[in-house]
């Protein structure tokens, strides 16, 4: 069972890494799984916003998550290495 103290040890967790690029793997039902690339904009009381940058398309859209998605793995985040040149 999620408890308070997990939701907000994962929120934490992201408000320390607000600014920081982030690789988004999403599972979207019916075995669909979305992988995105995108910056962590902002956290709130119950959901966190991700900036997404969609290269097909050449545009930006704001996509927000609950810390709940990440407890049960339906969003997973890992931090992405910048490459400074």
């Amino acid at each position: 069972m999620i408890g308070r103290d997990d939701i907000f040890q994962v929120k934490q967790e992201i408000n320390n890494h607000v600014g920081s690029r982030v690789k988004i793997r999403a599972n979207k039902g019916r075995k669909k799984i979305v992988v995105k690339e995108g910056v962590i904009q902002d956290t709130y009381p119950s959901i966190f916003v991700v900036k997404v940058y969609d290269t097909v398309h050449r545009s930006e859209r704001v996509v927000s998550y609950s810390y709940t998605d990440v407890l049960t793995h339906t969003v997973e985040l890992s931090l992405c290495k910048e490459i400074l040149s």
